[in-house]
């Protein structure tokens, strides 16, 4: 005798289909620290080779962005998420006071925003009561359906200062790569780290419906756009302090 599964009641993430975190920061946070990492030392590699300084002055530039960028954007994400946080939280008390001051017009408000969800107003009546007969979860619902936001599933900002840490450091050091083995010549350290953005920007795509290729080669031009920069600062430095 042949079983089958019946998925009429299962949940569609179990064998259907699954979704990505979108609101833990983690993807924000790496993929944000990776090509500020890559971009920052390869246009930092551009301008003190431009302006003619020798390979251990590279390598020691390169080590101090590196170092200072890590903890910089360490630190920024774990402000910016724990402030993020704090507000929600801020915003949660506000709305469970109006809960608790007002109920019978939160019920109102929830209602008319089931309604504007497509629900018969009948239908939109009943869900509203029934959200309310439990507090802690009507809190959940009123905050979700206003702010957009589920208070239960706040990012960490420990794992978006490490994780930012971590993948700043390791975009920062690809520029560096072929430095350390001996190869001191500026445009290969410039050609390994386009390579990186290249990878960096074509992984990041893979979380999202954009061509690997296009996010890839957008995360390219954009890094070539700051070296240029910076190459052409280090050039004009460099013949104004040899003249």
């Amino acid at each position: 005798m042949v079983t089958t599964r019946t998925t009429d009641h299962a949940d569609p993430h179990d064998y259907d289909h699954q979704h990505s975190d979108v609101s833990g920061g983690t993807l924000r946070a790496a993929a944000f620290g990776a090509m500020d990492g890559l971009v920052t030392n390869i246009s930092l590699v551009a301008g003190v080779g431009a302006a003619g300084a020798s390979t251990h002055l590279i390598i020691l530039t390169g080590m101090a962005g590196l170092v200072a960028g890590a903890f910089s954007m360490a630190l920024g994400e774990f402000a910016s998420v724990s402030t993020s946080n704090e507000q929600l939280q801020a915003e949660a008390e506000t709305e469970r006071a109006a809960l608790k001051r007002n109920p019978v017009g939160e019920l109102a408000e929830l209602t008319a925003n089931f309604e504007r969800m497509g629900m018969t107003k009948a239908t939109a009546e009943r869900a509203a009561q029934e959200v309310h007969e439990h507090p802690e979860r009507a809190l959940r619902v009123h905050i979700t359906a206003e702010l957009g936001v589920n208070p239960d599933q706040t990012p960490s900002p420990w794992i978006a200062a490490i994780s930012s840490f971590v993948m700043f450091s390791a975009g920062a050091v690809v520029p560096l790569l072929p430095y350390f083995f001996g190869l001191d010549l500026l445009w290969v350290g410039l050609v390994v780290g386009g390579a990186g953005l290249v990878i960096a920007g074509g992984a990041a795509a893979r979380f999202t419906t954009k061509s690997i290729w296009f996010s890839a080669l957008r995360q390219l031009l954009f890094g070539a756009i700051a070296v240029t920069a910076t190459y052409l600062v280090g050039l004009w430095l460099g013949v104004g302090a040899a003249g």
